[in-house]
């Protein structure tokens, strides 16, 4: 027996992706006899003109009922008359309409940053967030519904198209946003092809194992030409035991379903590349992945500037004017039938001239982003390659810490380049032995191990089959008489830092000719292994990092990003703020990172350099403290104690020596006792402790005096960033939020420098 339920949503507090949905909800139990019995009984009970409530979640079981509900809510958002109380359940009263998001929660620009006379008709509008809020923003405004399950990391991605939901969100097109958590991560990539079937524009977030349990799914979509696009957190998939970090397993396991595959390498490439890809995928009837780094890209806080609204609508255009009803009863047409020994292969060769149609779809949508926007993409994005001997090719995050290590090669004499691989689908065969043919070696970097291939991983596999056949003048190639020594190694596998030592390492192993490695591992201790010996600070000029180590469950990786978002929100600087901790999270140690300066941050790893040290809690670090601690540096601990002498005292004294030594100055405060006083709920208590080092931040650093503005502007500031991060728990929250700051402003104390000399 199905049990429907439809009540009135929930009008104020967004629903967490993941967790018990509100009213309007529809369930189908996976108990049901068969997905037949359940196609029917659904038939029956939405009839095509039947009621169906626009802008709920539904969670659905079994997979042919999962793609005929998602047919069944696409129809209903087609005839949905706009009169009709039904289409909107939700309260549009605190919700801006175009844009699908709370009305208070605006974006800041910054004046320094928005120059009224750029060239370029669509800018973006300068924000911080990161990699899976950069697609949210465009997803929430550009789609018509998502069918998501939750799985780290892409879980953020959806919780925030969902929020949009709960909210009453439409896209830009006054259409209400439907989402839909099915069973599983199988059951949703059908919602998404029901969806597309029936004519709409539809996309999902997913990760890890749950990508590869869709893989069967995947096939289906692409062979009925449906243009969707998927959000991928890619990440190490499970062998030899769990991990939930960034890996690219997951999305080399797919990239034979025939789908085209981009990657970003930080949050604006991912909200961009969310666009391209949509463009892309609708102007040649093929779906696409967008793929970044989990945790490393989709939880890294980055200045970024959103797409515009107004350029979006324009760029990606109306689903009604885009996507066919396959579903369309006035226009049958046959999709998915049985084909047997006399007709299948002549349907799957003649989807060719689709794919011959995807290069040509990709290269239209690169150059128009770039004409509007003055962002640049394209399927290879080389850099200082025009006379490089030695080049690294690779995908990922850690290309942008490459570029920072070529510069400074450069600087030493060597003639060093490398290539970034946005468009792994379809590989640019032609561009990739233009750009490399001419150069010594080729070092190729990926983020996953296949041993038991003979050729090397995925990537390397595709350069050296287009070297090959272009030493043979076939697949179109001029042909050449000569290949680059290539070598390929494992690096960043589970989120293991990739540091420029590993990057000069790689230079130095192409160096050496026949006598390198040519298969190698970067990062860890192992026979394989390139040693590290160069480890320069590759910060930008003038930058400022800082590094905590705190204890899950305290509110620090917030906090960072609340500090993260003021210094480019309201300082207007560039900035890059992003976590280290593990799976299990909550009660164990958690660092977390954050580096400020005047132009885009490259370094893509983990601060060995900092300027501020923030000790939230002395147990959570398992070696030296100060490690990287700059000459004139700051530390800011955590202190029950008032007395500055009482605090001097307790530090060990190996750690007095390098304080003197190295002239830092020592700050403290007690967090903990201020959040106890200040917190209105019991549960924050924990929790609002890490926001007080905000105020020791503001206290400690220039920024504040620099930028010219009052305490109260100041504050000002502070509190837009924190109601955006608090704002959905209520005002109580976010003013016990503000008074915590203050308190740790006014209440931070210093060691006095005299007492360090002389002690």
């Amino acid at each position: 027996m199905l049990i429907w339920w439809f009540g009135k949503a929930v009008e104020t507090e967004p629903v967490e992706f993941g967790l018990p949905q509100p009213a309007g909800i529809c369930t189908v139990p996976q108990t049901v006899a068969s997905s037949y019995t359940c196609l029917l009984l659904l038939r029956c009970h939405f009839p095509p003109t039947g009621p169906l409530p626009a802008g709920g979640a539904c969670c659905v079981g079994p997979v042919s009922c999962v793609v005929q509900m998602a047919m069944q809510l696409r129809w209903k958002s087609i005839h949905a008359s706009p009169e009709s109380p039904e289409r909107y359940p939700m309260s549009q009263a605190t919700v801006d309409p175009k844009l699908g998001v709370p009305a208070d929660e605006e974006v800041t620009r910054v004046p320094d940053q928005d120059s009224a006379e750029s060239k370029f008709e669509y800018p973006g509008i300068p924000d911080t967030c990161d990699g899976a809020e950069a697609v949210v923003w465009a997803e929430i405004r550009i789609s018509q519904g998502t069918g998501a399950y939750p799985i780290t990391s892409s879980t953020t991605m959806g919780s925030g198209f969902n929020a949009a939901v709960q909210n009453g969100g439409v896209n830009l097109w006054d259409e209400p946003l439907i989402f839909m958590e099915p069973e599983s991560e199988h059951s949703s990539a059908s919602f998404c092809e029901g969806f597309a079937l029936a004519g709409g524009r539809v996309t999902n977030f997913t990760s890890g194992q749950g990508l590869v349990l869709m893989k069967e799914v995947l096939y289906t979509i692409a062979g009925k030409r449906l243009p969707v696009v998927f959000h991928i957190g890619a990440r190490a998939l499970t062998s030899h035991s769990l991990n939930v970090h960034a890996g690219h397993d997951d999305v080399m396991s797919v990239a034979d379903v025939g789908w085209g595959m981009l990657f970003a390498r930080n949050a604006q490439e991912a909200g961009d590349l969310a666009l391209i890809a949509r463009r892309a995928a609708e102007n040649c009837n093929t779906p696409f992945f967008n793929v970044q780094d989990g945790f490393l890209t989709t939880h890294t806080v980055e200045t970024v500037r959103l797409p515009e609204p107004e350029f979006m609508k324009d760029y990606i255009g109306a689903p009604a004017d885009k996507l066919m009803n396959l579903m369309d009863t006035e226009n049958p047409v046959m999709t998915g039938t049985v084909q047997n020994q006399d007709s299948y292969m002549k349907g799957k060769i003649a989807q060719r001239w689709y794919y011959d149609r995807v290069t040509p779809a990709l290269e239209e949508a690169f150059e128009l982003f770039h004409k509007k926007t003055g962002r640049k993409y394209d399927f290879l994005l080389p850099y200082r390659c025009e006379d490089a001997e030695y080049i690294l090719i690779g995908i990922g995050g850690y290309m942008e810490t490459t570029e920072v290590t070529v510069d400074y090669l450069r600087e030493k004499g060597i003639k060093a380049g490398c290539v970034t691989v946005v468009c792994f689908r379809p590989f640019p065969m032609h561009e990739i032995v233009t750009l490399l043919k001419d150069c010594q070696a080729v070092t190729v970097f990926e983020r996953m191990d296949d041993p038991l291939s003979s050729t090397g991983n995925h990537l390397t596999r595709e350069i050296k089959a287009a070297f090959c056949d272009a030493l043979t003048g076939q697949m179109g190639h001029e042909p050449i008489d000569r290949v680059p020594r290539i070598f390929h190694g494992a690096a960043g596998l589970g989120s293991r830092d990739v540091r420029p030592a590993d990057i000069i390492a790689a230079f130095d192993n192409m160096q050496k000719g026949q006598d390198g490695q040519d298969y190698f591992c970067v990062g860890i201790d192992h026979a394989l292994a390139l040693g590290r010996t160069d480890d320069p600070d590759l910060r930008p000029s003038g930058g400022f990092s800082m590094r905590g180590h705190s204890v899950g469950g305290f509110g620090s990786v917030t906090t960072n990003k609340v500090i993260a978002r003021i210094a480019g929100q309201v300082f207007g600087k560039d900035v890059q703020a992003y976590p280290k901790y593990g799976s299990e999270k909550k009660g164990l140690p958690t660092t977390y990172y954050l580096t400020i300066g005047d132009e885009h941050i490259k370094t893509h790893s983990e601060l060995e350099f900092i300027d501020l040290l923030i000790l939230n809690d002395v147990n959570a670090i398992l070696a030296n403290p100060l490690a990287g601690l700059v000459d004139g540096g700051a530390v800011f601990m955590q202190s029950s104690h008032s007395d500055p002498g009482e605090v001097w005292k307790r530090i060990p004294q190996h750690h007095k020596s390098t304080i003197r030594e190295k002239k830092v100055r020592l700050y403290f405060c007690d967090t903990v006792q201020i959040a106890r006083e200040v917190a209105s709920v019991a549960d924050l208590q924990m929790r609002m402790q890490g926001i007080v080092t905000l105020g020791a931040f503001l206290k400690l650093t220039p920024y504040a005096d620099s930028s010219g503005m009052n305490d109260d502007q100041v504050m000002e500031g502070v509190e837009k960033a924190l109601r955006k991060y608090f704002g959905k728990r209520g005002e109580r929250v976010v003013q016990d939020n503000l008074t915590c700051v203050k308190r740790g402003y006014r209440e931070t104390q210093q060691v006095p420098p005299e007492m360090i000399a002389t002690d």
